[in-house]
């Protein structure tokens, strides 16, 4: 029945004009879009992750705070970066511990493994967006900032930024003291997927926090949209292969993974150390 199926729209298909064509290809297609792609003719054919049907904005449902993170990631030119770590380890905690300035430093980092020769920062705003709007004044009118500004200026090639919320059952980022390294894996998802990312992780991040790897996971409000950051610490690269390969031992991590891996358009994992004057060790 298949093949004589397959063979009557051949024959179809070859005498038909191209705008007839299109309009098959078009029903199927809008088929798909009148309910879930679960449950529609391609979702079932292929497998395809279910698309949530949006009820609510993702920064009431994926989080309880009205905080914001800033996410700053500076290209550093290779022959400078000796002199870019001594300027911002100057500057930066001496803007953070500043009363007027709305912000507060989190993290400051340099990548070893992955995209190189990155600094990347992480800047809480508990004010939300009042008090990132008060930043970028302060910025603007600060004279010791403006004097940072242009001196750094020439030590990159490119600078690029995210404003973040925090998943409700992450929390706040925690200091930690000892040295660690630190991995940056971001996801960037298919649109539609992050509440569906956000309630498989809300399961699996009980199994990430039982050897207190896991310091911080965000989702992105303005820069590129349904990015997803989680920002983990390990002793070292041993502790770190070796904390990711007992997961698998866990009853739910399989679970975790196979829900997850479809609504993942591309990731990348950067490993990164801690600059001296970090608050995150």
């Amino acid at each position: 029945m298949a093949t004589a199926f397959r063979c009557r729209f051949d024959s179809l298909r070859s005498v038909c004009k191209f705008p007839l064509q299109t309009q098959i290809l078009r029903a199927f297609s809008v088929s798909t879009s009148k309910g879930d792609s679960k449950d529609s003719f391609f979702g079932r054919l292929t497998g395809a992750p279910s698309i949530e049907r949006a009820t609510d904005a993702h920064s009431k449902v994926l989080t309880g705070k009205e905080t914001l993170y800033e996410l700053d990631v500076q290209h550093v030119k290779p022959e400078c970066i000796e002199d870019y770590i001594s300027l911002v380890g100057e500057s930066l905690p001496r803007i953070s511990k500043d009363s007027q300035f709305p912000g507060q430093l989190v993290g400051s980092w340099t990548t070893m493994f992955g995209r190189l020769d990155q600094a990347i920062h992480l800047w809480m705003f508990t004010g939300g967006y009042s008090a990132v709007v008060e930043a970028k004044q302060y910025i603007r009118e600060n004279p010791e900032y403006l004097k940072f500004a242009r001196e750094r200026r020439h030590m990159m090639y490119n600078r690029e930024n995210q404003l973040l919320h925090e998943f409700s059952f992450w929390g706040e980022p925690s200091p930690r003291t000892d040295p660690h390294i630190y991995e940056l894996r971001t996801y960037h998802l298919k649109p539609g997927t992050l509440i569906e990312w956000g309630n498989n992780w809300g399961r699996a991040i009980k199994l990430r926090q039982k050897d207190n790897e896991a310091v911080g996971g965000f989702f992105s409000q303005i820069g590129e949209l349904y990015m997803v950051h989680h920002i983990w610490a390990y002793k070292d690269l041993v502790k770190r292969k070796e904390i990711r390969e007992n997961l698998w031992n866990y009853a739910g991590w399989d679970d975790c993974v196979a829900n997850t891996v479809p609504l993942i358009r591309r990731m990348e994992s950067r490993v990164m150390v801690p600059l001296p004057f970090s608050p995150t060790k």
